[in-house]
C-alpha cells in the first residue's frame, strides 16, 4: 500500500479523491479535539482503501476539503468504513449537514461475529491481524502545528489497518449469513437525526424530577439558551451552566438577577454581569410545556409490577443464553428496554418482533412470555424446552 506524505494542498487531495471515487470502499478515520469547544475541532482526516492512504490537514491554509468531503456525503458508489463512527459521523455531519452513506461500522459488525459489545479498536486490530498498536500517541494535542511523523503515522495506521480487516470481516459475515443483520444498524447509525443538535430538544438530555409544566418550560427556554450562548462562544455547553444548574434554576426560579449569587454552580459576578442578565430575561419569559409536549408519566409507561420484573429479568436469562448459543454480542439481538416492555404486554413496535431478530431471539422471547418455552439444565448447560402446551 502508498502511503502519501500528509496532504496539505488542493490540488493533492482533489487527485487522491478522484481516484478513490472508483474504490468498492474507503476506510475513514478522524483526530479531533473537543475538551474546551462546543463544535469538535477537527484536526485530521485519514482515509485508505485497499491501494493508498492517505492523512489530510483540515487546519492547513487554503486547502479545499469540498472533493473529500463530497466522496463521503454525495457519492453513493463508494462504501465509507468506520470503527466506533459516531463521534466521526457527527463531525462531517457538522460540516456537511449531511452524513456518510452508504457506510459500515466495524465495531457494530464485531457484535454480529462474537467480539463482545463494544471492541475498541486495538483489540480489533490484535484479533484480526495480530498487530498490537503502539498507542504512544493516542493522547496528543492534534490541534498542535507542526505535527511530526510518529504523529502521522499513528493516525494512517487507523486506516489502513482497517483496510486489511474489513474484506476478511465481510466475508465472514457471508460465510455465516449474517450480513443482512446490519442494514438496519447501519441505517440507523447514519441517520442525520441522531447528530442535528436541536436547541429546542436540549430539555431532555437534563434529568430532572417532577413533571410540572412551569418547571418543565423554564427548562425547555434555559437549556435552549445555554445551547445558543454555548455555540456562539464555542464553549462546551457544561462551561455555560452545568445540568445540575440547569435543573435547579427550573425548580427554584431566581425572582431578580442579584438572587443568581446564591444560585450554587453560579459565578457571583452572575448577579450583575449581561450573562447573568440574559438568563433572567429567559427565565422571565419562559411559559408553561405546552400538553403536546410533556413527558409521559411513569405510570403510564408498560407497568411491569413485580410479577413482571420477574419476567423481564427470565427474558434477560434467554438473552444470555441465546445470544452465547450463536455467539453474537447480546446487544445486537435486544436491549433491556425491548424486554421490559415485552415483558409488561407491548407486542407492536418492537425490533425484536421484526425481522432477523425475530428469527433469531424474538420468537423464543415471545414464547417465554406466553408461556410456550421454560428452561431446563441439560448436561450442566441452561438450555431453552418447550412446555407441554405448546400450541
Amino acid at each position: 500500500m502508498h502511503v502519501h506524505p500528509l496532504i496539505t494542498d488542493s490540488a493533492t487531495l482533489a487527485n487522491l479523491c478522484a481516484r478513490l471515487a472508483d474504490a468498492p470502499f474507503v476506510c475513514v478515520d478522524t483526530e479531533f479535539m473537543r475538551e474546551n469547544t462546543y463544535w469538535p475541532e477537527l484536526c485530521l482526516i485519514q482515509i485508505a482503501d485497499t491501494e493508498e492512504a492517505a492523512a489530510i490537514d483540515p487546519k492547513a491554509p487554503g486547502l479545499d476539503m469540498q472533493p473529500l468531503l463530497d466522496l463521503l456525503v454525495n457519492n453513493e458508489d463508494v462504501l465509507k468504513v468506520f470503527h466506533a463512527g459516531g463521534q466521526d459521523i457527527e463531525i462531517i455531519y457538522n460540516l456537511t449537514g449531511k452524513t456518510p452513506h452508504p457506510m459500515f461500522d466495524t465495531q457494530v459488525a464485531a457484535m454480529a461475529l462474537g467480539q463482545g459489545e463494544q471492541i475498541g479498536y486495538s483489540n480489533l486490530v490484535d484479533s484480526w491481524l495480530g498487530i498490537q498498536i503502539d498507542k504512544g500517541a493516542r493522547f496528543t494535542d492534534w490541534s498542535r502545528r507542526p505535527l511530526d511523523q510518529r504523529q502521522v503515522d499513528y493516525a494512517i495506521g487507523d486506516v489502513t489497518h482497517l483496510s486489511k480487516i474489513f474484506p476478511r470481516m465481510l466475508e465472514r459475515l457471508k460465510k455465516t449469513g449474517r450480513g443482512a443483520w446490519l442494514d438496519q444498524e447501519m441505517e440507523r447509525i447514519s441517520d442525520p437525526a441522531n447528530y442535528a443538535n436541536d436547541p429546542d430538544l436540549a430539555w431532555k438530555r437534563v434529568r430532572i424530577s417532577g413533571r410540572r409544566a412551569d418547571v418543565l418550560g423554564r427548562l425547555k427556554a434555559i437549556a435552549r439558551w445555554r445551547e445558543v450562548e454555548a455555540r456562539a462562544k464555542d464553549l462546551p455547553r457544561g462551561r455555560i451552566v452545568k445540568d445540575e444548574t440547569l435543573a435547579d434554576l427550573a425548580g427554584h426560579p431566581p425572582k431578580r438577577q442579584s438572587d443568581l449569587a446564591k444560585v450554587r454552580g453560579l459565578s457571583a459576578t452572575w448577579a450583575s454581569n449581561d450573562i447573568g442578565r440574559r438568563l433572567m430575561s429567559v427565565i422571565e419569559a419562559a411559559e408553561p410545556l405546552p400538553a403536546s409536549e410533556m413527558p409521559l408519566r411513569e405510570d403510564r409507561k408498560p407497568g411491569l409490577g413485580k410479577d413482571g420484573s420477574l419476567v423481564a429479568d427470565l427474558l434477560k436469562l434467554l438473552l444470555k443464553i441465546r445470544a452465547r448459543d450463536i455467539d453474537v454480542a447480546p446487544r445486537l439481538l435486544a436491549r433491556s428496554e425491548e424486554l421490559e416492555a415485552l415483558a409488561a404486554g407491548v407486542r407492536h413496535d418492537l425490533a425484536i418482533l421484526e425481522g432477523w431478530r425475530f428469527d433469531q431471539f424474538g420468537r423464543d422471547a415471545l414464547d417465554l412470555v406466553e408461556g410456550r418455552l421454560g428452561f431446563a439444565v441439560l448436561g450442566g448447560k441452561l438450555k431453552m424446552t418447550r412446555t407441554e402446551n405448546e400450541a
